[in-house]
């Protein structure tokens, strides 16, 4: 496991959740989603929730090309679960920022205390080198 790999997974995660959490912000700073896109009621349009959702979606265009640097070095079932790291950064990111509607409860925490124990069980032991296949007789 390179510690380059490592970085990029480390990066695609904190990518993905900022990018969840502009759209996130984006959207609630939207009117309302119609074909074909309309002003708000005093006519204007919020350019910078516009702004702040495309910025949402070049974060998880980012996320994906440092997902597939992580990829080329870390074994599959580690790389992936670094993935469920962004559930409680963008929990607790949603509940604490202004603007984003979330909320802390005591069953989502401990939700999330526990996605953190199985990211650490899944990585607390050396990963074991991948067995060669066996050949056909």
């Amino acid at each position: 496991m390179s510690a380059r790999s490592l970085a990029y997974g480390i990066a695609s995660v904190a990518l993905v959740s900022a990018a969840q959490l502009a759209m996130r912000w984006g959207m609630t700073h939207l009117p309302g989603l119609t074909l074909p896109p309309v002003a708000a009621g005093d006519g204007t349009f919020p350019l910078l929730a516009v702004a702040v959702l495309l910025l949402g979606i070049c974060g998880y265009g980012a996320s994906l090309l440092c997902w597939l640097g992580a990829l080329a070095g870390l074994p599959l079932n580690r790389a992936y679960s670094l993935l469920s790291l962004s559930y409680p950064l963008v929990y607790l990111s949603a509940a604490l920022l202004p603007g984003l509607g979330g909320s802390l409860t005591a069953g989502k925490t401990v939700a999330v205390v526990l996605i953190l124990l199985g990211v650490l069980l899944i990585n607390a032991r050396p990963a074991l080198p991948a067995k060669p296949a066996a050949k056909p007789a």
